[in-house]
């Protein structure tokens, strides 16, 4: 299965390295030395991983494909994707591959059904559950432990910590701010 696993940015120097926006938790595995990532283009492009190396907290890659920086500015906003097996996990235990998570039925911690697992937004700050409602609507669940306290693959089952406006926005609670004067 093919996973995306970073995009290609600006080139860095002359010699063929890129700046990569890394959207994996395993970038030293991702982009080892020989590693061979396919491009999602029409026709897909196989690039392998000459060397990588960190730098000012941005990881630079160079491929054996770009010898110079004319052929590495080519690559600017190609997305990358590595092969994974289907039963592949990742190396910390208290890390999954979004594959694993979609689909999985959502429980709250009371007992209640409420849910689907449909898809994981990765932002910069936190990921994000995106689960279907029982009623059809979707909902945005922070995937941090205190609202995500259990995912068990093998019951295939995700547990939800809820919280008022957490799962049921209409059940929100509206806390008046200083700037509020309904006097």
């Amino acid at each position: 299965m093919l996973v995306i696993v970073g995009r290609i940015g600006r080139a860095h120097g002359i010699k063929g390295e890129v700046g990569l926006d890394v959207r994996t938790d395993e970038p030293d595995r991702r982009f080892a030395d020989g590693a061979k990532l396919v491009t999602t283009t029409k026709p897909p492009r196989t690039l392998t991983v000459e060397s990588s190396r960190w730098h000012s907290g941005r990881l630079l890659v160079k491929f054996e494909e770009s010898p110079d920086r004319t052929a590495a500015e080519l690559l600017r906003n190609l997305e990358l994707q590595a092969e994974i097996g289907e039963d592949e996990r990742p190396e910390d235990p208290d890390e999954y591959y979004d594959r694993e998570l979609i689909g999985l039925s959502v429980r709250t911690t009371d007992g209640a059904e409420a849910g689907e697992v449909i898809d994981v937004i990765h932002l910069p700050s936190q990921d994000l559950l995106e689960i279907r409602r029982p009623a059809g609507n979707a909902v945005l669940v922070p995937l941090v432990e205190e609202l995500v306290p259990e995912i068990d693959l093998d019951a295939k089952y995700v547990l939800v910590a809820d919280r008022p406006g957490l799962l049921d926005p209409e059940g929100a609670e509206v806390v008046p701010t200083d700037g509020d004067s309904s006097e």
